[in-house]
């Protein structure tokens, strides 16, 4: 069927015996799940069990390509993550960029399992079909990006990607991420189940090529693509992601002092024109990409000079205007020290900024914060605040386990933490557009926009829909979480997906030239089969609608001030939205896939 860009193997690595195999890959997997993400659900469904810890050895840390991972054609950087999450107890999945994908494929895999527990801390060398294990202990301690150095010089191939962990990790901080040639899987704790694995990183280098369906159809459409991209992407070029700061701040849905408000005052001085001008060193690409969107930024001056850090809008918005901080030098330290120690910067910052909330109604005093004065708005505060959860001293040990961690043991903080499923938010808050709010509720990975289901083009930019509306959400947000399903199974980053034809109305030309087989008609049914198969999984778990609930700070609080002054989002106007959108997607009133649905999406071999 396929003649193109599968290669039909995993690669399973067993870090107990220190054994590894390569197995097959059935082609009717690939046709129902595309790949990525959807096949990464499929064999964390079928070997993760429901009563496995994140830390158990019999966790796994599964990796998956998508078709069009590595393939001449923009933005082809993407893989897959899926494992039991540190952070919230259950499925997770996370995508990244870098070329450690790639080069996976490039090494003739579509997927690598690793699993079992190291006697001591390893490091793994993967060299086309050779893999090779390594000792790391001499690298305990080190950054991520020292670590990726180290085992790229130890492969001693300057064409080699590399994933790692940092010390975070190590310590089984519960939300450290793993770095991929600088990007990240980030959100849930991935890092920290490397650690508990003992397991520092892993280095690849493939020389084999990815086999293509129609190489000159592919020509044909990488030149178009570029040239739209270049053009139409232009303002993302010159201001990356910060650019929305400015957008959402106007709006009046951008987190303020740990989402009391949706608004800040202050938010020029950290905005993307602020970036641009006082900040911004140099763009930065990732793989085969022509938008360049990354920022790399340095502190010029002041305390924190010298301080150099790739900002993006959801670091800048949660240790920014979430924090209170206006200093734009402090958020790139912090975002600097969260790299160094390998930790998710979305979880750091809510963690801060509970923190502060905390220390400023009185609730913790400085004796629990060694000593730091946790007020909002201090720079210097949060950059000691993340320290202290990087090395688990003081509050930090507790921070560090996760903000689900945090409310059981102190459920008298539970009022002030705003998570889902134990996941906190990104930085939109949803009083200002209510299909956000169904998007943190319904998301398969707890409050996350994107697996969630970016709602923002829809409710704020384009006008489509009255973001204060209730009814239509539920189909809305279906729709985009079904769209970015098989996006994310794709192998291609969100930001270019128009460029190809990847939307709500997909074409299918780019998967027929790189596979050689005609996707069009399924890839939405493609999407929804695998977020239903997510949220069996979750259903597997234990996850119900009562776990769909939105915090109690944005069910009982009004905004009390800036543009949506006054605005409120009820239970009962969230459960009416939460209503319609089990009823689109073939759930009953608990959020469990009616069988009629199962079997529509052909899922009865996997919800037994």
């Amino acid at each position: 069927m396929f003649t193109g860009a599968y290669l039909g193997r995993v690669l399973r690595i067993n870090l107990s015996n220190k054994e590894y195999s390569v197995e097959n890959i059935q082609e009717s997997d690939f046709q129902k799940l595309l790949g990525g993400r959807g096949l990464a659900a499929k064999y964390y469904f079928d070997e993760i069990g429901a009563e496995v810890k994140a830390f158990d050895e019999a966790n796994k840390v599964i990796f998956f390509t998508g078709p069009l991972t590595g393939v001449p054609l923009p933005s082809t950087t993407k893989f897959q993550l899926a494992t039991k999450s540190p952070e919230t107890g259950m499925y997770l999945c996370s995508n990244c960029g870098g070329e450690f994908g790639p080069q996976l494929k490039q090494c003739g895999f579509d997927g690598l399992i690793i699993e079992g527990r190291a006697a001591d801390w390893t490091y793994l060398r993967i060299s086309d079909n050779e893999v090779s294990f390594g000792d790391a202990r001499p690298w305990l301690g080190y950054s991520s990006t020292t670590t990726q150095e180290a085992l790229k010089e130890a492969l001693g191939d300057g064409k080699s990607s590399a994933l790692s962990i940092g010390p975070a990790a190590e310590r089984l901080v519960r939300i450290s991420y793993i770095n991929v040639d600088s990007r990240a899987f980030g959100r849930g704790g991935p890092g920290a189940v490397l650690g508990s694995k003992k397991l520092k990183g892993i280095v690849i280098r493939g020389t084999g090529q990815i086999p293509l369906a129609d190489p000159e159809k592919i020509a044909e459409i990488r030149k178009k693509a570029t040239k739209e991209l270049k053009s139409t992407r232009a303002n993302h070029t010159k201001l990356g992601t910060p650019q929305y700061i400015e957008v959402i701040n106007e709006l009046g849905c951008l987190p303020t002092r740990n989402f009391q408000t949706t608004y800040f005052e202050q938010a020029d001085k950290i905005d993307a024109h602020a970036m641009y001008e006082g900040y911004l060193e140099k763009n930065y690409a990732c793989y085969r990409c022509p938008v360049a969107c990354g920022k790399v930024c340095v502190v010029k001056g002041g305390v924190f000079a010298g301080a150099r850090a790739r900002t993006e809008f959801e670091t800048v918005a949660l240790f920014g205007p979430n924090c209170g901080v206006e200093d734009y030098g402090a958020i790139v330290k912090a975002n600097q020290l969260c790299d160094e120690i390998g930790i998710d910067t979305m979880s750091a910052a809510h963690a801060v900024a509970l923190v502060m909330e905390l220390y400023e109604r009185g609730l913790i005093s400085g004796v629990d914060t060694d000593g730091i004065e946790a007020c909002f708005g201090s720079g210097q505060a949060l950059v000691d605040l993340i320290r202290l959860i990087g090395e688990r001293r003081g509050i930090g040990d507790l921070l560090a386990e996760g903000m689900a961690e945090v409310k059981r043991r102190r459920p008298e903080w539970g009022r002030y933490i705003v998570e889902v499923k134990g996941m906190p938010f990104a930085a939109y808050d949803p009083r200002g557009f209510y299909g956000n709010a169904l998007t943190y509720g319904t998301s398969n990975r707890g409050a996350c926009h994107n697996v969630g289901g970016w709602t923002i083009r829809a409710e704020l930019q384009s006008g489509k829909h009255d973001r204060f509306a209730l009814k239509g959400k539920g189909a809305l947000v279906k729709t985009i979480q079904d769209n970015r399903a098989y996006v994310d199974s794709l192998g291609l980053c969100t930001v270019v997906r128009g460029s190809m034809g990847f939307s709500d109305h997909p074409q299918g030309q780019v998967l027929a030239a790189v596979t050689g087989y005609d996707f069009t008609p399924e890839l939405l049914e493609i999407g929804e089969r695998i977020y239903t198969l997510e949220r069996l999984i979750l259903n597997r778990e234990g996850i119900r609608r009562k776990d769909d609930r939105l915090p109690e700070r944005i069910l009982n609080e009004e905004v009390p001030s800036g543009p949506i002054k006054g605005r409120r989002l009820t239970e009962e106007m969230y459960n009416i939205m939460l209503g319609e959108y089990y009823r689109e997607r073939g759930w009953s009133d608990d959020g469990v896939p009616l069988e009629s649905t199962i079997q529509k999406l052909g899922l009865r071999e996997l919800s037994a």
